[in-house]
Formats: structure tokens, sequence, C-alpha cells
């Protein structure tokens, strides 16, 4: 192939530097002007700027990316880039952390196909890691939360009525929007919390203390029906 060589550097948020990728690049031969920097996750693949990358490649382009997860965020999406790339658009790839990852040309069938074998096994191990995170993570936070951290926005504080409110709310003497409403929270802030506290002290709320509110009205034909009886 003897079209351009293009760099593609990735980097996921905009404290990371990207320095040491398009040194990587450079060292390769690769002009300044063919070197594509973005700065964005590849979390969701909202990628616009290799997306116009892709788009005015040509076939004998050669795109060069450090490593092959700058192809994409799973084992499905870096195949089907690949793909992409290589059968329809006819551009070779080089992997420059993984030099088997080379479909240039003036390599062999074997240099080829043992290519793609070490993609999808590359591929493989890149998601299978990131689900092991993901898992480790997930049994982290389990961790810390029985242990008793909590996580998200801080809580707010209640005042000191707080108590005899959630107790005459557990025993229907007040509704949530009302004891809510002398403690400056929300309804539904007064009843997590009520619920809470009643659940610490052993109370539960009581068949009164659900019939507290408007009453229901009555159906136009109900009333009818109750005045022919």
């Amino acid at each position: 192939m003897s079209g351009k060589t293009y760099g593609y550097v990735r980097v996921s948020t905009r404290g990371q530097k990207e320095d040491r990728q398009v040194a990587a690049m450079e060292e390769f031969g690769i002009p300044a002007a063919h070197i594509v920097v973005e700065k964005q996750s590849g979390k969701d693949f909202l990628r616009p700027i290799y997306l116009q990358l892709v788009q005015i490649l040509e076939p004998g382009d050669v795109l060069v990316i450090k490593s092959i997860d700058r192809l994409g965020r799973n084992y499905d999406e870096i195949l089907e880039q690949w793909a992409c790339l290589t059968k329809e658009k006819r551009v070779a790839i080089v992997v420059l952390d993984m030099p088997l990852l080379d479909t240039r040309e003036g390599r062999d069938l074997t240099g080829t196909l043992i290519a793609d074998i070490v993609l999808q096994l590359l591929s493989y191990v890149a998601q299978t890691e990131r689900e092991f995170l993901r898992q480790r993570q997930a049994e982290g936070i389990e961790a810390a939360k029985a242990k008793g951290v909590r996580f998200g926005p801080d809580r707010i504080p209640m005042p000191d009525t707080f108590p005899l409110l959630a107790e005459n709310w557990h025993l229907g003497r007040v509704t949530a929007v009302q004891a809510g409403r002398e403690l400056g929270v929300s309804r539904t802030t007064f009843t997590r919390r009520a619920a809470e506290w009643g659940a610490r002290n052993g109370l539960q709320r009581s068949l009164a203390s659900q019939k507290v509110g408007r009453p229901k009205k009555i159906g136009l034909e109900l009333c009818r029906k109750i005045e022919l009886k």
C-alpha cells in the first residue's frame, strides 16, 4: 500500500495527556499534520474526530494506533471497526504496542492470519479485563456499604423536631406534606427519612396513618345510586 499514513490518538479525559501517544506516532515517522488527537471518552463511542478521520481514509492508506483499545470500547466494537477499515475501506492498520497487528502490504498470508487471530484474542482479553474491573468495583462498593460508607450527595440534616414529627406521621397524626412543610423538606424526603427512623425504632405506620389526607370524591353515578337506595 502506498497511500497516506495517519496516526489516531485518543485520551479519555481532559486531564489526561496525549504526549506519549503522539511521541510514538512521531517516532514511527508520521508527520505532525497527519496525527489526529481526540479527547473523548470511548464509553459511548461518540467520537466525532475519529469518525471524520475514517471518512477521509482511502484504499491504500495506513491508520496507526498506539493500542488496540483505541478502536472501540469492547470486543465486538473493536472487531467491527477492524473489519470496516481493513475489509470495506481497504485501509491498513498498524498497532504500535503489538507488532503482530500490522496489515500493511508485504505481509504473507500467514502473517495476515496471525494478525486476525491475535486481534480476536487481544480484544477478548481487553473486554474480560474491563468486566473484571467492573465486578471488582461493584464488590468494593458493596463491601463499603456493609461497613456503613455512604455514596452520593450528603444527606439533609434534620431539625430537633424531626423525631416527634416522624412518630406522629407513623401514628397517623400528621401527613407527610404537613411534616415536610414544617421541616422545610419535600414530602418524598420526609417520607423516606421517617420510614428509616421508624425502622430503627421499631415503628410501623398504622392503618389510621394511611387514611390521613383528603377524603376521596364520590363519583356522580355512585351518588345517584346512594340516593336511590
